[in-house]
Order: C-alpha cells, then structure tokens, then sequence
C-alpha cells in the first residue's frame, strides 16, 4: 500500500481552503504542512483543515518537513522567488496561474527544473477539467466543421483599491495575469494550433497595471479574439464557431457544462458533478512526481512560456502608454 502523498502549501489565503479540501477528495494525498508569513494565517488554515505542520517561514518549512511537493498560493509576484527556493531542496512545485511575470522568470525555472530533473507546473486547473476533454474532443471529430473564428471573454468588476492584489504592481497585479493567462489557454489548448500573429490593445492605470486587453489572434485558418477585464463583466463565455455549428462553454475557466450545437440536431450538453475541480489537477501532481516525470504532458512548460511571452509583449506597451486614474474610475 502505497503511503499518501505529502504536500505543503506556501500561503494561506482564501483559494488554499479550496485546495485543502481537493487533497482530501483525492483520497490519495494529505497537506502536510503549511507556511504563511502572515502572523495566524497558515495556524488558522491548519486549525480548520487538521495539518500538522505550521509555520511563518516559507524555508523552515522546506527544512523540517518531506515534502513530495509544494503548491504556491501567494501572490504572483512571490512566484518565482519561491519556486526556486523549492528547487534549491528539489522539491517539486505546482504553482498558481499566472506562474511567472516574465519569459525570463520562466525561461530561469524550466531550464533549472530540467537540469535538477524536478517536477514544476504551472496551475492552470481549467486544462485538467473534464469538459475541456470533452471540448477538444468534439472538436477533433469535426462534430462543428472547421473551427473559423472563437472568442473568450473572462472579467468582472475588481474592487478599485490601488493596494489590493488586482491594482497593485508590486503584488504583480494586473489583467493579463489573473484573467487573461486564462483566455490565451483556453484558445489555444483547445484549438491545438499555432499562433501566427497577436494583436494586443491594453487600457493601463495610473497604478502601472493593466486593467483591460483585447486580443486579435490569427491562427492557420482560425480567427480569435480575447477579452480580459477588471472593468467590466464581458459576459464570461468561450465560444467557438464552426462550419456546421458551435460550442459553448459559460464561465470557461472554472464552470463544469459545455454545449455543443450541431447544425440540424439537438444540443448536447455535457456537466461534471464533481464539487472540487482542483481534484483533477492535484492528481495530475501526483502522477507525474510518482512517475519522474519533471513536467506535464497536460500542462506542459511550453504553455507557461508561451504565455510569459505574451505578457512581455504587453508590457512594453506600459512606458509609452495613456493611462486611466483608477480613482476616478465609477
């Protein structure tokens, strides 16, 4: 009988309840150990989810406990930092989205992963769900005809706090890492096709971040286009358009239903009833570190880097750039 697999958590805000309760769901796997630097915060994690380890030093945790990996719940711009504490003891790390603020950050981790041969991926929870398979299925059946044009829209109306995490560039705040890494995947992990061509529009704040882009994306045969907001619900909806029909998904990065409409048939509406979608994911973690592996098949280190390129390009728009007063914003 294999022992269960330990995990430790650097970080102790709202989305690590959300993860404590998948680990036990895995039936597998425990969270052994939690570090927050937040004076109480990981004690009253651990209180609440009975995790034994408790600390408010993110190295000492590394030190003292056998960690099989680490999930990093911080804010982004501790990811990298962080990440290669965890490779410093070859500890695998399953990191939250986005993982790094630049191609240069990720570039530095993937190239110390391979050269360690420890296990590092992005959390892009949204590719492990169900329906994507589902999604990517019916699109490599032709069930809709060729794919021609697709849209995905996440956003909503974020607190306009300049010191919160959404308009703060010091906690690597910013639309194109909470929402929009979101977006890019979605399009182009399901679609499966290289992109030729991104064409970027970006509404900056006085706080130095990014509050708003909409993308142009030109794939082989495939028009997209990407809307990414902390100003505006756009609506919460992927939709890819297809010769002899479409399929949509409400809520694409976390809701459990996608639809497909044939052209002359009935819809057909697919729903996962699991409660914790971060199940799925956390037993990708599992698998791979079990089996050697140092990246995901699923999550590969290509997808972070891809994206990392994107928000590269984005922000060299930021210097030059007119910027809204988030103050004066209604």
């Amino acid at each position: 009988m294999k022992t269960k697999f330990r995990f430790g958590i650097m970080g102790a805000g709202n989305i690590t309840r959300q993860f404590c309760d998948a680990v036990e769901r895995t039936g597998t796997a425990v969270v052994a150990a939690v570090a927050g630097r937040t004076p109480g915060k990981a004690a009253k994690l651990a209180a609440e989810f009975q995790i034994p380890g408790v600390y408010e030093d993110y190295e000492e945790m590394l030190k003292r406990e056998q960690l099989d990996a680490v999930y990093i719940a911080v804010t982004t711009n501790a990811h990298y930092e962080l990440t290669m504490l965890c490779l410093d003891y070859r500890v695998p790390v399953l990191c939250e989205k986005a993982m790094f603020r630049t191609y240069r950050e990720a570039k530095t981790v993937f190239d110390r992963s391979k050269e360690l041969g420890v296990f590092v991926m992005e959390g892009m929870w949204s590719r492990f769900l169900p329906k994507m398979a589902i999604v990517r299925r019916w699109i490599a059946e032709g069930r809709i005809g060729d794919v021609t044009l697709a849209q995905v829209d996440i956003g909503f109306c974020a607190p306009r706090n300049p010191q919160n995490r959404y308009f703060n560039r010091e906690l690597g705040g910013g639309a194109m890492y909470d929402l929009l890494v979101y977006c890019y995947d979605i399009l182009t992990g399901l679609l499966e096709k290289q992109v030729k061509e991104v064409e970027i529009q970006t509404i900056w704040t006085d706080t130095d971040v990014d509050a708003a882009e909409l993308l142009q994306v030109r794939m082989d045969g495939c028009l997209g286009r990407l809307a990414a907001s902390f100003l505006t619900d756009p609506g919460n909806m992927a939709i890819f358009f297809g010769s002899k029909g479409r399929i949509e998904m409400k809520n694409p990065h976390f809701g459990q239903e996608c639809c497909l409409y044939e052209d002359g048939k009935e819809p057909e509406v697919f729903a996962d009833d699991q409660e914790n979608g971060f199940v799925y994911e956390i037993q990708e973690v599992i698998d791979c570190v079990r089996s050697g592996a140092i990246e995901s098949k699923v999550a590969p280190h290509s997808m972070t880097l891809e994206a990392s390129r994107l928000y590269d390009r984005i922000l060299e728009t930021r210097a030059t750039a007119e910027k809204i007063t988030l103050s004066e914003l209604a």
